[in-house]
């Protein structure tokens, strides 16, 4: 669930901070007091686009955060899959935003925006006026449907997903091969040239790195030969002064002083294998200098290899192992060109085997999601029934396609009759916007049956509704609190009323500047704001009685 929310410098809000509870929290205030504001914050922290205008007037950044507590174990599966840290349960997801940039974390590790929403997926589910929109479009109602079945569907859908992309490309196999004659010897003088290039090479991994490494020293051998020729004349014998000259002296001298001192024997051998040492030193830097004479014809030798290399890299990859992979490649497709009929017929039988399979997966699919289809219309039709749409009819009905996608072959609509005697019609075309919020509603209250997400946030869910049916939205929201979180914006009395935690969004002005502020209500708070809600600017003691029994009559409604 969520614990709480922190917001700074965000439009309005100059910082507010809210501890959010189980149950039912309810957010209300006036208009323009900033409600949508805090769920935008919400939804920004979450991933959602940034506005240019988000950063508060004055300050230099906006940030929100957002804590979660979670036990579920997709979460903590996601959570170790994306490597990331979790302690106690807890979750702190914090965007912080700085001219019209943004880095999102996640407790304190950096994430990327596809990270972000796949914990988000598993945390929260937003519901504002754009979700319940997307009941207009029919492409939407098949997620719905898998999404109620997943259970049963999510295997098939990725192995359907998978043989699907396996038969898209055979099929684009099927179409290379498929050329003219002509076309076809065209492509295999080509395919040969380009092979026959290459392995002409005889190119050997990490070949490149190191003659990189050799014409590197080749094209500074003068240098390094010079550079050398001073260590050799400072470290062999032939200048007085030089390191073999005075350690050659210093050997003599310890041999004479031996003659009166027996104890410096060990000094004498150490004085040996110094002066061996300094030999056998001076010996290898005359001949690795002996070599370096001949850099001439090598450096030729390496430079010709590596354009020959270089030239090949800008032809065919940009690495070896890239350049191995276009023969490999190229080996491939002569060897169907060669086999020109045989490859075909063996492509067209893989083909039909792989159509095949896909057709039995895409029927399987097919036969899941008219079973679930059924269940799910009848909870759809019962949820309506509680939001007090009393006569409705509704049914979903599935159409076989032409042509199969990685999806199957289903079309689904989502069909409603909202009044007695009427014939069930689509629901795009039909319904109202707040029969939508409604509608979207019913589908929320069956998912969080079968959802592990913990938290929901409706925003907009009392669009178009009053009287009796607000009521009943209320009650609805307050069901699905019994075993989720939820958070939910409201102008409307009856769903205030029915708050196990009620919030007041109030916007401050001293003259300068204007402050959104968000804190928790009392109880006689909550009903006083419950009645300016029913009373407008005036509230009366009628008002103030009528607040009072719709809190009673909520809690009675929530004992139930």
């Amino acid at each position: 669930m969520l614990l709480n929310l922190h917001v700074k410098n965000f439009a309005i809000i100059d910082e507010v901070d809210i501890t959010l509870k189980d149950g039912l929290n309810i957010l209300t205030g006036e208009t323009g007091a900033g409600k949508s504001i805090i769920i935008g914050s919400v939804n920004v922290c979450l991933g959602g686009k940034i506005s240019k205008d988000i950063i508060r007037h004055g300050a230099e950044y906006a940030m929100v955060e957002l804590l979660f507590e979670s036990g579920s174990r997709a979460v903590i599966n996601k959570m170790q899959e994306l490597d990331l840290p979790m302690e106690d349960g807890q979750i702190l997801i914090t965007r912080k935003i700085t001219n019209g940039k943004s880095i999102s974390k996640i407790n304190g590790e950096t994430v990327t925006a596809q990270s972000l929403k796949e914990i988000a997926g598993l945390l929260i589910d937003i519901h504002g006026q754009h979700e319940h929109q997307s009941l207009l479009y029919k492409e939407n109602y098949l997620d719905i449907i898998d999404r109620f079945a997943r259970e049963e569907a999510s295997k098939v859908k990725q192995k359907l997903a998978k043989e699907y992309n396996t038969l898209a490309e055979l099929k684009k196999q099927l179409t290379q091969l498929t050329i003219e004659e002509d076309k076809r010897l065209r492509e295999i003088s080509y395919l040969e040239y380009e092979v026959s290039e290459i392995k002409e090479a005889n190119l050997r991994p990490g070949e490149d790195e190191e003659l990189t490494s050799e014409y590197k020293k080749l094209s500074n051998a003068r240098i390094i030969a010079e550079g050398l020729s001073q260590v050799y004349e400072q470290m062999g014998y032939q200048a007085a002064g030089s390191a073999g000259d005075m350690i050659g002296r210093s050997v003599k001298q310890l041999a004479k002083l031996m003659d009166y001192d027996k104890g410096l024997n060990e000094f004498y051998n150490q004085s040996l294998d110094l002066e061996a040492l300094v030999n056998e030193f001076n010996r290898n830097l005359s001949e690795y200098t002996a070599d370096l004479s001949n850099h001439e014809e090598d450096f030729k030798e390496v430079e010709e290899r590596l354009n020959l290399i270089n030239h090949l890299k800008a032809k065919y990859g940009n690495s070896i192992e890239e350049i191995a992979k276009v023969v490999e490649e190229g080996e491939r497709k002569l060897e169907q060109y060669y086999h020109y009929e045989e490859t075909l017929r063996e492509l067209n039988q893989s083909i039909a085997v792989q159509e095949k399979e896909v057709r039995s997966l895409s029927e399987k699919l097919s036969e899941i999601r008219t079973k679930n289809s059924r269940v799910l219309s009848a909870r759809i039709k019962e949820a309506l029934v509680d939001l007090n749409f009393l006569d409705v009819s509704f049914a979903i009905e599935l159409t076989r396609k032409e042509n199969y996608t990685q999806d199957g072959f289903d079309d689904a609509e989502f069909l409603i009759s909202v009044n007695p005697g009427e014939e069930l019609k689509n629901l795009s075309k039909v319904a109202s916007g707040g029969e939508l919020s409604r509608i979207m509603l019913a589908i929320k209250s069956v998912f969080a049956d079968k959802d592990e997400i913990e938290s929901l946030i409706f925003d907009e869910i009392d669009t178009g509704i009053s009287g009796r049916t607000a009521q009943k939205v209320s009650e609805k929201l307050s069901e699905i609190s019994g075993s989720h979180q939820v958070i939910c914006i409201t102008h409307l009395a009856q769903i205030a009323s029915m708050a196990d935690t009620h919030y007041i969004i109030e916007k401050n002005t001293d003259g300068r500047t204007t402050r959104t502020e968000i804190r928790q209500l009392k109880d006689q708070e909550s009903i006083e704001e419950i009645a300016r809600i029913l009373g407008g600017a005036r509230i009366t003691k009628t008002v103030i009685e009528s607040a009072e029994e719709m809190k009673q009559l909520a809690k009675k409604t929530k004992q139930k």
